[in-house]
């Protein structure tokens, strides 16, 4: 929900700005309008002559290819779009006479960045009721919340209608597999974790442990591995297809083929496409354009804030700060950078089995160690509310007995 808020208000508020600068624009174009030409060239060189000599036919291409390209555009040719129209402005704000081919230059420049700017208040809307900022309603809020996605756009592909029964497959299939996925706990997660809370109790030295330890990890490899497949396909196959069914949300790329991954930044782009989206958008090209930082370091912004969100949801859930999924967060950085290395790189299958160990076996093994250590206080919590309740019933019991 916060995600989605932040994505809502992000995306409004630039295009306020891009409102407020079509405006300023549309000024400008009318003072050109008003303007009186001069008969006669300035001999001197000033800053309209630079700026009109400046602007060719040539750069008129350009400028509309680049706006038309907008999605494209480095940051780069970003500011030089910007450091364009600045020069146009300076122009026109300086005072000096304009001759009637800077006059219309001035016109056509500022006129293709209106058009372009208007095009951005349009987003991927094709009604304009939906367009900047007749979109800023309560209708049209509550209309984005409950959509199966985080990244806040003017206009979503729909469907016409819901597929009933294809919405009773999914919930049925999301009910079956928690019934699996209880059972998996029940029967191999929670024996072998309760044995660990056992030899604690029993004040077992820590290397009486540590033997016992390597066949604890091996008796909840699997049922790890499992749980984390089937509680993937409830969240991303079953449930946001039903929510995208219900609200009509015809996107329904939430995921692509990420067990074909070859690297690590391809699982990352393929397992969860909603909040990769949102990242990419929010956080990596923000990173970007707001504090000019370079793609590596926006690509370690964006893994580090991942990572620190991740960690507060163990927190939450836990009510302990371990760092264990921040370091395992933040590991996938040097193994993009062992993927791409001439041992792996344009070897499809070699790194796809380098995928699968690295995931399944290092971090299981990490993820098992961190959540066994969680899980033991939590399910030492667990079974002193049981065991007081029962014995609550007990003396209840007795009394009415005696």
């Amino acid at each position: 929900m916060l995600m989605k808020q932040h994505s809502y208000a992000f995306y409004n508020g630039h295009l306020s700005e891009i409102n407020k600068k079509k405006k300023v624009l549309e000024r400008k174009l009318k003072q050109l309008e008003v303007l009186d030409p001069v008969t006669s060239p300035v001999n001197s060189p000033t800053p309209t002559e630079l700026a009109s000599s400046y602007f060719d036919a040539q750069a008129l291409s350009n400028l509309h290819r680049r706006r038309r390209s907008m999605h494209s555009k480095s940051t780069l040719e970003a500011r030089r779009e910007e450091s364009d129209v600045a020069r146009v402005a300076e122009a026109i704000e300086s005072g000096e006479p304009l001759e009637l081919n800077q006059i219309s230059s001035f016109k056509r420049i500022i006129q293709l960045e209106i058009d372009g700017l208007s095009d951005e208040l349009k987003g991927k809307s094709s009604i304009e009721a939906n367009h900047y900022p007749r979109n800023l309603n309560i209708r049209n809020f509550a209309e984005y919340i409950p959509l199966p996605t985080v990244v806040y756009e003017l206009e979503y592909l729909r469907q016409e209608s819901v597929n009933w029964s294809y919405v009773a497959e999914k919930t049925a299939a999301t009910f079956g597999v928690l019934c699996v996925m209880i059972v998996v706990s029940q029967a191999f997660i929670y024996p072998a974790v309760m044995t660990t809370v056992h030899m604690k109790e029993q004040g077992l030295t820590l290397q009486e442990r540590l033997k016992e330890f390597p066949w604890i990890l091996s008796d909840l490899l699997f049922p790890f591995m499992m749980e984390y497949l089937l509680a993937w396909y409830v969240i991303w196959e079953c449930v946001l297809n039903v929510l995208a069914e219900l609200t009509l949300f015809a996107d329904r790329g939430f995921y692509a083929d990420w067990w074909n991954s070859t690297s690590w930044d391809q699982f990352a782009r393929d397992w969860n496409r909603p909040v990769h989206n949102f990242l990419l958008r929010h956080v990596y090209h923000s990173s970007i354009s707001a504090f000019r930082v370079s793609r590596s370091t926006a690509t370690l912004i964006t893994f580090f804030l991942s990572a620190c969100v991740h960690e507060l949801i163990m927190l939450c859930l836990f009510k302990k700060l371990r760092g264990y999924l921040m370091a395992m967060q933040m590991l996938q950085l040097p193994l993009v950078m062992l993927s791409r290395t001439k041992l792996l790189k344009d070897r499809s299958v070699l790194g796809n089995v380098a995928f699968w160990v690295e995931r399944r076996v290092l971090e299981s093994v990490v993820g098992i160690f961190a959540a066994g250590v969680n899980w033991q206080s939590w399910l030492r919590d667990l079974s002193s509310l049981l065991f007081a309740t029962d014995y609550r019933m007990n003396a209840r019991g007795k009394d009415r007995h005696f």
